[in-house]
């Protein structure tokens, strides 16, 4: 059977977090600056996926589920977490998110 991956917004820790069928398996951290009202950012100074996770692409899951939810909620991203920079240089198709 297929593991089950979901990326979800956790506002009360202030991140975003990948769940492998339903464990914890790691999340970025985000705060929102300005009003969120189509003029917010969504900055992201750090990822994590636990190494007993790695090699399975969640890192990338995670960053991809982020931006899909900040380009939703009509924000935008800035990066200052080093793998997030390199997923948006990679991904040209949300190059449009970054501050």
């Amino acid at each position: 059977m297929a593991e089950q991956i979901s990326v979800t917004r956790n506002d009360s820790l202030h991140r975003y977090e990948v769940r492998v069928d339903g464990e914890l398996a790691g999340f970025a951290d985000a705060h929102l600056e300005g009003d969120g009202a189509g003029g917010g950012v969504v900055v992201v100074p750090h990822t994590e996926v636990d190494p007993a996770f790695g090699g399975r692409g969640l890192g990338s899951a995670l960053v991809r589920g982020l931006l899909e939810d900040v380009r939703e909620r009509g924000l935008r991203v800035r990066p200052l977490c080093s793998f997030v920079a390199a997923y948006l240089d990679k991904h040209p198709e949300h190059a449009d998110l970054r501050v």
